[in-house]
C-alpha cells in the first residue's frame, strides 16, 4: 500500500524518479534496527491521516513529511529529525517540488522531535498521529513499548528504564498529550491509562 501511494505521489513531478526513492525509503525503513520505526509505524501514521484528510490542508506535503521523517533513525543519535528533514530536502528538491513546501515539510519533520503545540494545523495533525500509537489497545501498545526498548537494547534497564520513566512522566504531566480535538477525543484518555500501566512494569 505505501509503495503505491508514495510512487503515485512522486510520479505527479518526476516518474521516473519514483521507484529509486521508493527503493531508498524501504531500505531505511527496513534497516535490521528498526524494531519500531519502520514501514508498519508508516502504516499506521497513513491510516490516521487518510482518516482525518479532510482537515489537513496541503495533504501531498503532509504525505511526503509522512514517508521522511524518521528515514534517518539511529537510537544512538539526537539529530535524527534534522537528518532526514535536509534528506526530505534533497530528494524533494530532486522532483522539482516547491521551495515553500519543501521548506513546510521540513518544518512537518522538524516538529517531531519535540511535538509541541503549533498554530499550523497541518503539523498539529501530523505530529499527533506520530504520538497516536499511545492510544491505541494495550496489546498494541505494549508490543510498541517492547519494540522501543529493543531499538534501545545497547543500554541496561539500570540506565533505559530512568530514562524511559522520564519520558513517560513527561508525557502524563502535560495537560493534554494530543494537541488537536480530533486525536485528543479519540486517544487521549486511553494514552494516559497505557503509560499509567507501562510505568507500573518498569
Amino acid at each position: 500500500m505505501l509503495k503505491s501511494v508514495f510512487t503515485e505521489l512522486v510520479s505527479q513531478y518526476k516518474n521516473e524518479t519514483a521507484e529509486t526513492l521508493w527503493l531508498e525509503i524501504n531500505e531505511h525503513y527496513n534497516g535490521k534496527d528498526r524494531k519500531y520505526h519502520n514501514l508498519i509505524h508508516l502504516e499506521n501514521m497513513y491510516k490516521e491521516l487518510l482518516a482525518c484528510k479532510e482537515l489537513i490542508t496541503d495533504w501531498k506535503t503532509v504525505l511526503f513529511a509522512l514517508f521522511y521523517h524518521d528515514i534517518i533513525y539511529k537510537s544512538t543519535r539526537n539529530d535524527n529529525e534534522e537528518q532526514s528533514a535536509l534528506l526530505a530536502e534533497k530528494r524533494l528538491k530532486l522532483i522539482n517540488y516547491p521551495e515553500d513546501r519543501i521548506a513546510k515539510c521540513k518544518q512537518l519533520i522538524l516538529a517531531t522531535k519535540s511535538h509541541l503545540p503549533v498554530s499550523d494545523i497541518d503539523t498539529n495533525l501530523f505530529t499527533d498521529s506520530d504520538l497516536s500509537i499511545l492510544g491505541y489497545d494495550w496489546e498494541t501498545y505494549y508490543d510498541y513499548s517492547k519494540n522501543v526498548r529493543k531499538e534501545y537494547s545497547f543500554y541496561p534497564d539500570i540506565l533505559y528504564k530512568p530514562g524511559r520513566k522520564k519520558v513517560l512522566q513527561h508525557f502524563l504531566s502535560m495537560t493534554y498529550i494530543f494537541k488537536t480535538d480530533y486525536f485528543r477525543e479519540k486517544y487521549e484518555d486511553n494514552a494516559k491509562e497505557n503509560i499509567r500501566k507501562e510505568l507500573t512494569k518498569l
